[in-house]
């Protein structure tokens, strides 16, 4: 009779707990959104120029996505990704942020030399793609 007593008060403390459970509400994403914030954008960019320029092209890398963050549709730091991605020899990701550039500003006075990158970066991700493959058939 006791162990009956027992489980039941059991049951009832399980189904309790799970009917309280149920009307927690969804929490809501813990990331602040983005803000737009100019000045930091700046920074962010004038920081990662240093370590582009030391070849810390991970930092920089760092850098250049806060500013795209904190100032979207800022041209600037896409067309320094894409040297940064370019330093580590990620051609499609630099492909990638050239292009993003050339959307936000699509006549930039450097707009042909862009695509003249764009080109040859294409050319060195087929290059790369067809060593692999050959690579991979034991030639």
């Amino acid at each position: 009779m006791m162990r009956r007593v027992a489980f039941a008060l059991c049951l009832l403390v399980l189904l309790a707990a799970g009917a309280g459970l149920a009307q927690t509400k969804p929490q809501k994403n813990t990331q602040p959104e983005p803000v737009f914030e100019p000045f930091k954008a700046e920074k962010s960019v004038e920081v990662g120029m240093f370590y582009l320029k030391k070849k810390n092209y991970d930092a920089a890398i760092e850098r250049f996505l806060d500013a795209v963050r904190y100032k979207p549709g800022f041209a600037r730091p896409h067309f320094l990704l894409g040297r940064a991605f370019e330093g580590k020899r990620e051609w499609e990701e630099a492909i990638i942020h050239y292009n993003a550039y050339l959307e936000i500003l699509p006549n930039a006075d450097d707009a042909k030399k862009v695509r003249k990158k764009i080109a040859s970066l294409h050319k060195k991700v087929a290059r790369e793609k067809a060593r692999k493959s050959q690579a991979n058939r034991g030639g």
